[in-house]
């Protein structure tokens, strides 16, 4: 079963992409910089706004990550498509 989604599911996830490539990014950067203060409080608000949009995308749109990492409303609503790599 295929579903519309509105216009806010596509910037909603597009918005967490965004933010977790700017983890990707810092982690590696505070690889090889470990004494970098502003960029480690870059990663750590990074991280707390991340959670935060998968929360609130969760919350409107159902899970984004599956075995455990993710809860699920009831009902189940991992059989709800599209999932959020489909997309």
């Amino acid at each position: 079963m295929n579903k519309t989604v509105p216009p806010e599911y596509y910037q909603l996830l597009e918005e967490i992409q965004e933010v977790d490539l700017v983890l990707v990014e810092l982690n590696l950067y505070l690889d090889t910089h470990n004494h970098d203060y502003d960029a480690i409080e870059q990663f750590n608000l990074n991280v707390k706004k991340s959670k935060q949009l998968k929360i609130a995308f969760e919350k409107k749109f159902g899970p984004l990550m599956n075995f455990g990492r993710s809860y699920s409303n009831y009902p189940w609503d991992w059989d709800n498509t599209p999932w959020p790599w489909q997309v």
